[in-house]
């Protein structure tokens, strides 16, 4: 059925109240002072619960009040007398809940089971502590900070996180993909060689002068550049915390976060490949730096050290073969093998032993200063330079740990606030910014010891900073004779869940093929131009992808399943029924102005012609015609236009003469004589024929319209009317509609041409076409009593023949 009214009101029920009333408050106020604490006289001046009024009668509140009053009521507010003091209890409520939501730990920490709970966290934190750790030492290297800040940066996080986060699992501290953004901003500002420092060797007759690298000026001015990097970093997230803008890590979908990590594990590979070799390379940055560092890698690879080679080769075969033990006997084992502390404990040993350093010339970690380092401001100066890589390492590293947290608390059945946790690592990395720290997120190998050990809440984590501690006060001489290459190879053997995402292109193939594109893409020019451009590019390409299905949408021509209300494509299924007269078109995707004429270009599809060009050829014809009844080569009347000859009337031939544009400024309503336009016309122009009578817009798929979409269905229902096809929307949504009546669509176009299903829009022009025939028949028959000359005689004839069909009908009757 048709839809008379396309737009509802939206008016809620109102409250109506007496003067000076106020709903729920069942005595009526008298006026009171405006003063709310002058002492009353005679007349009531403040209304709270449970108060008596001067004249004895309590005050009560309707508990079933709508919850707008209740909240109305919590105010201190004016109701035209009266004055309402605030409910202590929901002020109460109010301000806890959100100091709960700004502080969560004090939502969880009361709650903690510790019986339950705390020998579970007790052993995942010391795993966990161990492990970041050696982590942390290791991602130190891929920031080119000293390993000892790595430390710093494995545990001043975890402080502030406890209390500011809402994951109950996630294990705060440095990340591969992280800490190599951050090296790469560090190399770009304190490269190597602003440090360069001339120096003499030889007796004072033959001295050569040789260039040395400053390595402590440049270690500062490194670590000044990443605490200046990370403090930035935090603002930036706090910023988008306190702005409520979690939302845009939707933006980062899971092709290009595979992808873009897959390009970043490539290019830790390739750092670390260095140091595993011990071979000296210089620092590449920027487009294509991963090809130069390889290139210059294999041209120096003869110099190869093989002690370090062999202790990071080793490393990497047993930290992956234990690791595969672990996951593969995960249910079996109750705490997984922490084989990066085993192997850097018998590596430290061996270094020591055998004195490496001296006897092989390896590469060790040589000092670590105990203690720690009192808070610096950073250089607010440097945030000019180093602002565009903070803005996608922001993003990067809150995406990483939302994703992380996300998939634990699905797990465990709890939920985590993404603005809060933008608030907690901008509050994180600003207090990590001041201890000389580089920049924090989650690790995936961290959270899943700390998770898999039996972790319960931030209690674990805690724990792990303290494990952390103890390794810089006390245990940062013992590791000293570390050699680089096996944290290197540490970081390495954590890769391998990365680059096993590689696995998953086929499989996203056969699901998406455009996510699959964007994947290898992401991958491909993040590799190429390095990561801060390869995660734009990446965006932008995923953005550009959404902008082109929506720019063309997919549509269908449908057709009534027989016997039944629904319509399915007729391209798509079998003994599919097209309605004679009638196009139904589905178009799903938003009308905008983006793809208005792919909107038009469906349409012309569909129905087989083009509305414009059949009008056009329309008032060619005409004007023809009408010039040749003028010569009086043609004859119209009421029966039609009476010609000798006509020519055929194909669609779409080509014209044999050029259409004059001054010709299509006739207007139809001078003609006054009606031209079937589906026969043969008396003239040489060919009119496309119109085999439908009607169109049917299936509009359930349309989410929004803008003011061109309103405009172009507006011109596309006028294009249709002018010859003859009329066109009817079914399945609009409510806002659509409503949108539709704020751009003035209905201001020219009439109501019930809308209508809820496609199905009762077919019934409605099946209707209109019973209805049609009748009044053809009847129409026929008066025709036919204005031709006769006896009008009795047409009666008398249908009547004998009525009879003759009586009498034929009992014979077979009989006969049977």
């Amino acid at each position: 059925m048709a839809l008379d009214s396309i737009s509802s009101t939206g008016e809620e029920e109102k409250m109506t109240r007496k003067p000076n009333t106020w709903p729920g408050v069942r005595e009526t106020l008298e006026p009171v002072s405006r003063d709310p604490f002058r002492a009353p006289t005679s007349e009531p001046a403040v209304i709270a619960p449970g108060k008596e009024t001067p004249g004895g009668a309590a005050a009560t509140l309707n508990p079933k009040c709508h919850r707008e009053q209740v909240t109305v009521l919590c105010k201190m507010c004016w109701t035209g007398n009266a004055v309402f003091l605030p409910f202590d209890s929901c002020s109460r409520k109010r301000t806890l809940g959100m100091v709960k939501s700004l502080l969560p730990v004090l939502d969880w920490l009361p709650k903690y089971r510790v019986k339950d709970w705390l020998l579970s966290d007790v052993i995942s934190g010391v795993s966990t502590g161990l492990v970041g750790t050696l982590q942390g030492m290791a991602y130190a290297l891929l920031a080119a900070v000293p390993i000892e800040y790595g430390l710093y940066s494995a545990f001043f996080p975890i402080l502030t996180y406890f209390i500011f986060g809402t994951s109950r699992h996630i294990s705060v501290g440095p990340f591969p993909v992280v800490s190599l953004m951050v090296g790469s901003v560090v190399l770009s500002m304190a490269p190597d060689e602003r440090f360069i420092t001339p120096s003499s060797n030889g007796s004072a007759l033959n001295t050569t002068m040789l260039n040395t690298i400053n390595t402590e000026a440049r270690d500062a001015a490194r670590v000044l550049t990443a605490s200046t990097l990370t403090l930035l970093v935090g603002i930036i997230q706090l910023v988008f915390g306190s702005l409520q803008t979690g939302f845009i890590v939707r933006y980062l979908a899971d092709p290009l976060v595979g992808g873009f990590t897959t390009a970043a594990a490539f290019q830790v590979l390739v750092s670390q490949l260095k140091i595993v070799l011990n071979v000296s390379t210089k620092n590449y940055n920027g487009v294509l730096s991963i090809i130069y560092t390889l290139i210059e890698i294999f041209q120096n690879i003869g110099n190869t050290n093989l002690a370090d080679f062999i202790a990071g080769l080793l490393t990497i075969i047993i930290c992956m073969a234990v690791k595969e033990l672990n996951d593969r006997f995960k249910h079996k084992i109750p705490v997984p093998i922490p084989i990066e502390v085993i192997v850097t404990i018998v590596a430290t040993a061996i270094s020591y032993g055998a004195n490496l350093e001296k006897n092989y010339n390896a590469g060790i970690v040589k000092s670590i200063p105990s203690g720690f380092l009192p808070p610096i401001l950073p250089p607010v100066a440097m945030f000019s330079e180093m602002l565009t890589a903070s803005f996608s390492i922001a993003v990067v590293a809150y995406a990483i740990a939302v994703s992380v947290g996300k998939v634990y608390a699905t797990k465990h059945d709890y939920t985590i606030d993404g603005n809060q946790e933008f608030i907690a690592f901008g509050i994180s990395n600003i207090f990590s910014g001041f201890f000389s720290c580089f920049v924090a997120t989650t690790a995936l190998s961290r959270t899943a010891v700390q998770e898999s050990t039996g972790g319960k809440t931030q209690i674990a984590g805690i724990i792990s900073a303290g494990i952390v501690m103890i390794a810089i006060v006390a245990l940062g001489k013992l590791l000293e004779p570390l050699q680089k290459s096996v944290l290197a190879a540490v970081v390495i053997a954590n890769l391998k869940g990365m680059f096993m995402q590689v696995c998953d292109i086929p499989h996203l193939w056969r699901q998406n093929k455009t996510d699959a594109v964007i994947w290898v893409f992401t991958c491909t020019v993040s590799i190429i131009l390095g990561l801060d451009l390869g995660l734009l590019a990446g965006l932008l390409f995923g953005l550009l992808t959404v902008v082109l299905r929506v720019q063309f949408p997919s549509w269908n021509d449908l057709g009534n399943i027989p016997s039944t209300d629904i319509y399915k494509s007729t391209k798509n299924y079998k003994n599919i029924e097209d309605l004679q007269g009638v196009k139904i078109l589905r178009f799903s995707g938003p009308i905008f102005y983006g793809n208005v004429d792919g909107l038009k270009k469906c349409i012309k599809s569909t129905v087989g012609f083009d509305a414009i060009r059949v009008y056009n050829k329309r008032l060619k014809a005409l004007r023809r015609i009408q010039k040749l009844i003028t010569k009086g080569q043609l004859k119209a009347t009421k029966n039609g236009i009476i010609s000798d000859a006509g020519s055929s009337n194909a669609a779409f031939e080509p014209d044999e003469d050029i259409e004059d544009p001054k010709e299509l400024d006739i207007p139809t309503k001078e003609i006054e004589f009606q031209v079937d336009w589906n026969s043969d016309l008396p003239v040489k122009v060919n009119v496309p024929k119109v085999p439908i009578h009607s169109l049917v817009l299936d509009c359930g798929a349309v989410s929004f319209l803008d003011v061109v979409g309103v405009r172009s269905l507006h011109r596309i229902v006028k294009e249709f009317q002018r010859i003859d096809v009329n066109v009817y929307f079914a399945s609009l949504q409510d806002h659509v509609i409503k949108q539709m009546e704020r751009c003035g669509f209905f201001d020219n176009n009439r109501k019930d041409i809308f209508f809820l299903t496609i199905h009762d829009a077919i019934l409605y022009l099946q209707n209109q076409v019973k209805d049609q025939e009748g009044q053809d028949s009847i129409l026929e028959t008066i025709t036919l009593m204005q031709d006769c000359k006896d009008p009795l005689e047409l009666m008398e004839g249908k009547m004998t023949q009525d009879e003759l069909d009586v009498q034929e009908e009992a014979m077979r009757s009989l006969a049977s």
